[in-house]
């Protein structure tokens, strides 16, 4: 039996950017934790892959809905096609997002509005969609950041920057929606993804040796990024449970150690 097994058991939530990466990981996760969820992706035939695989055979527990996050009536309507779904909503994980290298003096306008449109406006548009279902009776949020946001990223100044607006906007909308019982964490993950790992295939043999001696170097908890099942999933899956109801406006680092206080 899964360690997670039944702990999300009745839970609605939905998941932005699940048509892959951890947002994939999250929503076959969930359902085995006994959750019914929504993913919401600009990759639809993904998006209905993940989906597809979630599924068990005892119950429809999983759908997919397209949704561009930069556009507030793509997001609108597929919060409100999930949450009717769903018959509500109890939690948003927001982990949609994209990442582009170019080093700062050579980042364009064009290049930082993309990654501020996907990263800071889609968890605008997101969040708001999720105050709307969550206000009459409470809930969570938990929006994808990034130890970027908190110790720079070189050659990613505008994803540092897109992220830290996420830091910025998750402490101000906990403290805001408190009242109508809403929590609102931003979760910083160093985990490996299938892109990650294209990213390795792609480096030279000393490339990929001075990373491996970053990573060593900089996560002090085995020195290498963690696993999505191992690692990720369970953490994710108590931040999304009835015993996280306590927790709200934090950074919380799920990285092995990498974005501590030093």
């Amino acid at each position: 039996m899964s360690s997670t097994e039944g702990l999300l058991a009745g839970r609605r939530i939905v998941v932005t950017g699940g048509a892959s990466g951890m947002g994939a990981t999250l929503v076959g996760g969930y359902v085995r934790a006994g959750a019914t969820v929504a993913s919401l992706d600009l990759n639809p035939v993904a998006g209905e892959e993940v989906v597809k695989a979630a599924q068990p055979a005892d119950r429809d527990a999983a759908r997919f809905t397209t949704c561009d996050v930069t556009d507030r009536s793509s997001v609108d309507h597929a919060f409100d096609a999930a949450t009717g779904w769903l018959g509500g909503l109890d939690v948003l994980v927001h982990a949609a997002g994209i990442n582009h290298a170019a080093k700062a003096e050579d980042v364009t306008t064009e290049d930082w509005d993309r990654v501020m449109a996907v990263n800071a406006t889609g968890t605008l548009h997101t969040n708001q969609a999720a105050f709307r279902a969550l206000r009459a009776g409470g809930g969570a949020i938990v929006n994808f950041a990034s130890g970027a946001a908190v110790r720079g990223y070189l050659d990613h100044g505008h994803y540092a920057a897109s992220k830290g607006a996420v830091l910025s906007w998750t402490r101000t909308v906990a403290a805001e929606w408190g009242r109508h019982g809403i929590t609102v964490n931003a979760l910083c993950p160093g985990i490996r993804t299938p892109m990650y790992e294209r990213t390795r295939a792609g480096l030279t043999p000393e490339e990929l040796a001075r990373h491996d001696a970053w990573l060593a170097e900089n996560i002090v908890v085995g020195g290498r990024l963690g696993d999505p099942e191992l690692d990720f999933l369970p953490y994710l899956v108590f931040l999304a449970s009835p015993g996280a109801r306590y927790i709200t406006g934090q950074t919380l680092s799920v990285d092995g150690g990498h974005t501590m206080m030093r």
